[in-house]
């Protein structure tokens, strides 16, 4: 199973590890096109600092954050799972999972990013600010740029098994599960059960929640069917959506009774 999570607008400081080292990220065949949106990125807030918040699209409040992307290739590391922060990651508190659950997790969690295209919750990064939906002057919108490299390596990373996205539009935009793969991918939307509205910070938190249960117990969905049934066994509302016809991907919505 392999699991796409969108990344967090918030994020924790870098910490005190080795600085980066693009080459020892997962995915290598994306290593290309991460320093050009590095080298990019480190150059514009290295910049003139408002034309780097105009571009980034931070508030008087976040204009650390041009500093911080300016220091990237010398900044320290942590593993990307202690780095991303926000509603669906304080559900899913990777760090509390058991031994078994945090090996599943390294195995099955990608988190797409505007500036890495994707990494797993294990490879090192530093702190940064750069959402898939801004416009860097040379090189344009991030999801543009890696729509080729994601569809020459994501193929690979998905395997054979079930493909669970929970990723945001914005973040969706970089890779399209086609052919094949997008008969074995479930999109997941949370709905407010009485309104049949989503609303985005329980939508959010219940992704969480539901990934941090198919790692707790171990279940493995080999398809969106199964993940039908392993989901509504977890005690999850579910209603499913199977693709009208090949080369379309099931749509799954995971209703909740109350917003929380």
């Amino acid at each position: 199973m392999l699991v796409l999570l969108p990344p967090s607008e918030g994020k924790a400081d870098s910490g005190k590890g080795a600085p980066l080292r693009l080459e020892s990220l997962s995915l290598p065949g994306l290593t290309g096109a991460r320093e050009a949106v590095l080298g990019e990125l480190v150059e514009l807030c290295a910049g003139d600092e408002e034309k780097a918040r105009e571009v980034l699209g931070l508030s008087e409040g976040l204009r650390g954050e041009v500093a911080k992307n300016a220091a990237l290739r010398t900044a320290g590391t942590r593993p990307a799972g202690e780095i991303y922060t926000g509603v669906l990651y304080d559900a899913l508190d990777l760090a509390s999972l058991d031994a078994a659950a945090k090996r599943r997790a390294a195995r099955s969690l990608l988190v797409f990013s505007g500036l890495w295209g994707a990494v797993r919750v294990t490879d090192r990064i530093p702190s940064y600010r750069c959402s898939m939906g801004i416009k860097l002057p040379g090189l344009g919108a991030p999801a543009a740029h890696w729509r080729a490299p994601m569809a020459e390596v994501l193929p690979e990373a998905a395997g054979d098994g079930l493909v669970l996205d929970l990723r945001s539009a914005a973040y969706a935009a970089a890779w399209k599960p086609k052919g094949e793969i997008a008969g074995r991918t479930a999109t997941v939307r949370v709905l407010h059960a009485p309104t049949r509205k989503v609303v985005s910070h329980f939508n959010k938190a219940t992704k969480g929640r539901l990934v941090r249960s198919l790692l707790s117990t171990g279940l493995t969905p080999r398809d969106p069917a199964e993940l039908v049934d392993a989901l509504r066994e977890l005690g999850y509302e579910v209603e499913a959506q199977a693709p009208a016809r090949a080369g379309k991907a099931w749509g799954l919505d995971v209703l909740v009774a109350e917003v929380h």
